[in-house]
C-alpha cells in the first residue's frame, strides 16, 4: 500500500523493552482523526528494508494497547526472529516514523455482547460512561434479573494487547459486574503490563469502583513453564476443561451471566472455542448478541 490517502505518518515517542530481543512496546503519536473502539486493531506499516526513506510497503495488524480516549497509540509486540516486520519494528527508536492506516479493524469489542442501540442512545451512553459506580446493595446482593454480565478476558502472549485497551476504556467498567482477566505465558518475565494491571485499583479514577467492589477486577497470571505463587503451571485450556479456572478466580463460567473474549495463539483459540462451545458459549449472529467473541489476526 503506497496510497498516501489511506495512511498517516506517526512518530515514535516511547519504547519499552519487556524482554530484551523478544517483547517490546511502542508508543506513537495519534492522528486526531483516527477513531477506534477499545479492542480493535490497526494496520501499521514500514518501508522496504532496502528503501528506508521510501513509502510503507510492509503492513501488519496490531491491536491497540491504548484506550480510545488517549492522545497516543500504543502497540505491544513479540519479535519473530525470522520475520520481515517485527525485528525491524523492534529497532525503532524515539523520533522514528511508523505508518498507520486511517481505518481501524476488528470486532473484539464489548458492544458485541449488547443489543444494537439507536445513535441517540449510544451518544447518551457515551456521555455517561465515566469510571464511577454506585455502591452495591447491602450484602453485595444484586437481583438476578438486574445483574450485569461478567466479562472474561482470556489471553495468551501478546493477545493481552486488546484487553489493555478495553480496560483503559471507562465504558468497560460500567458495563459489567466483574471483569476477570487471565493472561497465560510461558515464563513469568513475559507478563508484560503486570504491574500496571495490579495497580489499577489504586488509580484515583478507579478508586470508587474498587471501594464499591474490591473484586471488580480479578487478574490471574499463569506461566506454563514455571510455577508462580498459588498458580498452576498449566495451559488455559486445561484449566477451563477441568474447572480449575473457576476455582482460581472464584467466579463461574456460566453462559447465562458470563461473556468471554479470546485472544492469543491459534492453537489456544481453537481449543478454547471448542471447550466453551460445549459449555454453551457461542458468538452472536444475525444481530443477536452472543456470549463469546474471538479475535484471530495471526
Amino acid at each position: 500500500m503506497t496510497d498516501v490517502s489511506k495512511y498517516t505518518r506517526q512518530t515514535v515517542t516511547e519504547v519499552r523493552n519487556w524482554v530484551p530481543g523478544k517483547l517490546f512496546s511502542l508508543r506513537v503519536t495519534r492522528d486526531p482523526a483516527y477513531v477506534f473502539k477499545a479492542g480493535q486493531f490497526a494496520r501499521v506499516g514500514l518501508p522496504a528494508a532496502d528503501d528506508p526513506e521510501g513509502p510503507p510497503t510492509l503492513w501488519r495488524a496490531y491491536s491497540m494497547v491504548s484506550g480510545p480516549l488517549e492522545d497516543a497509540l500504543e502497540f505491544y509486540s513479540i519479535v519473530v526472529p525470522e520475520g520481515d516486520f517485527s525485528p525491524r519494528l523492534a529497532q525503532l527508536r524515539v523520533g522514528d516514523s511508523l505508518y498507520v492506516e486511517k481505518n481501524p479493524y476488528g470486532f473484539l469489542t464489548i458492544d458485541r455482547f449488547f443489543p444494537a442501540q439507536p445513535a441517540a442512545a449510544q451518544a447518551a451512553d457515551a456521555a455517561d460512561a465515566a469510571p464511577a459506580v454506585e455502591a452495591a446493595p447491602a450484602g453485595g446482593a444484586t437481583p438476578a434479573a438486574d445483574r450485569k454480565p461478567d466479562l472474561w478476558l482470556l489471553a495468551t502472549g501478546t493477545g493481552l494487547s486488546a484487553y489493555l485497551s478495553i480496560l483503559r476504556d471507562p465504558a468497560t467498567w460500567t458495563s459489567f459486574r466483574r471483569i476477570i482477566l487471565v493472561h497465560g505465558v510461558r515464563h513469568a518475565e513475559e507478563l508484560a503490563y503486570r504491574e500496571e494491571i495490579e495497580g489499577w485499583s489504586r488509580q484515583p479514577e478507579f478508586a470508587a469502583i474498587h471501594r464499591a467492589d474490591p473484586r471488580k477486577l480479578i487478574y490471574r497470571a499463569i506461566a506454563t513453564r514455571e510455577a508462580l505463587p498459588g498458580m498452576p503451571s498449566e495451559r488455559l485450556t486445561t484449566l477451563i476443561a477441568d474447572g480449575r479456572l473457576e476455582q482460581l478466580t472464584g467466579e463461574r463460567l456460566d453462559p447465562k451471566h458470563a461473556r468471554v473474549m479470546l485472544c492469543g495463539n491459534p492453537e489456544m483459540l481453537s481449543a478454547a472455542r471448542k471447550l466453551l462451545g460445549e459449555m454453551g458459549f457461542a458468538p452472536g449472529r444475525r444481530g443477536i448478541p452472543g456470549n463469546l467473541a474471538v479475535e484471530n489476526y495471526w
